[in-house]
Protein backbone atom coordinates (compact mmCIF):
# COMPACT_ATOMS: atom_id res chain seq x y z
CA UNK A 1 0.00 0.00 0.00
CA UNK A 2 2.80 2.59 -0.08
CA UNK A 3 3.49 2.58 -3.18
CA UNK A 4 -0.12 3.79 -3.33
CA UNK A 5 0.25 6.81 -0.93
CA UNK A 6 2.89 8.44 -2.47
CA UNK A 7 0.56 10.13 -5.26
CA UNK A 8 -2.74 11.57 -3.62
CA UNK A 9 -4.40 10.68 -7.35
CA UNK A 10 -2.86 6.90 -7.01
CA UNK A 11 -4.78 6.90 -3.38
CA UNK A 12 -8.29 8.61 -4.77
CA UNK A 13 -7.65 5.60 -7.15
CA UNK A 14 -7.12 2.59 -4.93
CA UNK A 15 -10.07 4.09 -2.70
CA UNK A 16 -12.25 4.69 -5.29
CA UNK A 17 -11.78 0.75 -6.37
CA UNK A 18 -12.36 -0.41 -2.81
CA UNK A 19 -15.82 1.31 -2.44
CA UNK A 20 -16.84 0.14 -5.92
CA UNK A 21 -16.15 -3.65 -4.30
CA UNK A 22 -17.58 -2.76 -1.26
CA UNK A 23 -21.00 -2.01 -3.27
CA UNK A 24 -20.47 -4.94 -5.21
CA UNK A 25 -20.72 -6.70 -2.07
CA UNK A 26 -23.91 -5.50 -0.97
CA UNK A 27 -22.46 -2.58 1.18
CA UNK A 28 -24.66 0.21 2.30
CA UNK A 29 -23.21 4.09 2.08
CA UNK A 30 -23.85 3.60 5.65
CA UNK A 31 -21.33 0.85 6.20
CA UNK A 32 -19.10 2.07 4.15
CA UNK A 33 -18.81 5.50 5.84
CA UNK A 34 -18.36 3.56 9.12
CA UNK A 35 -15.27 1.45 7.42
CA UNK A 36 -14.38 4.72 6.15
CA UNK A 37 -13.91 6.20 9.82
CA UNK A 38 -11.70 3.35 11.05
CA UNK A 39 -9.55 3.56 7.96
CA UNK A 40 -9.44 6.94 8.60
CA UNK A 41 -8.12 6.03 12.47
CA UNK A 42 -5.66 3.54 11.59
CA UNK A 43 -4.00 6.05 8.66
CA UNK A 44 -3.75 9.08 11.24
CA UNK A 45 -2.23 6.39 14.11
CA UNK A 46 -0.27 4.17 11.77
CA UNK A 47 0.74 5.69 8.74
CA UNK A 48 3.10 8.69 8.22
CA UNK A 49 1.50 11.05 5.48
CA UNK A 50 3.70 10.66 2.21
CA UNK A 51 2.28 13.84 0.34
CA UNK A 52 0.83 17.43 1.10
CA UNK A 53 -2.86 16.11 0.63
CA UNK A 54 -2.31 13.43 3.28
CA UNK A 55 -0.56 15.92 5.02
CA UNK A 56 -3.73 18.75 5.62
CA UNK A 57 -6.20 15.12 5.90
CA UNK A 58 -4.48 14.28 8.90
CA UNK A 59 -4.00 17.51 10.31
CA UNK A 60 -7.77 17.88 9.72
CA UNK A 61 -8.01 14.54 11.31
CA UNK A 62 -6.14 14.68 14.48
CA UNK A 63 -8.59 18.40 15.66
CA UNK A 64 -11.59 16.53 14.57
CA UNK A 65 -14.36 15.42 16.95
CA UNK A 66 -15.77 12.26 16.28
CA UNK A 67 -18.62 13.76 14.34
CA UNK A 68 -16.47 15.67 12.14
CA UNK A 69 -14.44 12.66 11.46
CA UNK A 70 -17.23 10.47 10.32
CA UNK A 71 -18.16 13.48 7.96
CA UNK A 72 -14.53 14.04 6.78
CA UNK A 73 -14.48 10.13 6.03
CA UNK A 74 -18.24 10.50 4.08
CA UNK A 75 -16.82 13.46 2.45
CA UNK A 76 -13.74 11.15 0.97
CA UNK A 77 -15.99 8.33 -0.02
CA UNK A 78 -17.73 11.07 -2.23
CA UNK A 79 -14.99 12.42 -3.23
CA UNK A 80 -14.02 9.03 -5.09
CA UNK A 81 -17.15 8.10 -6.29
Amino acid sequence: MSTVLKSFEKWKTFLSDRVQQAHNAGMSDETISKLAVQIGEFLSDKIDPENKEERILKELWDVADDGEKQIIARLMVKLVK
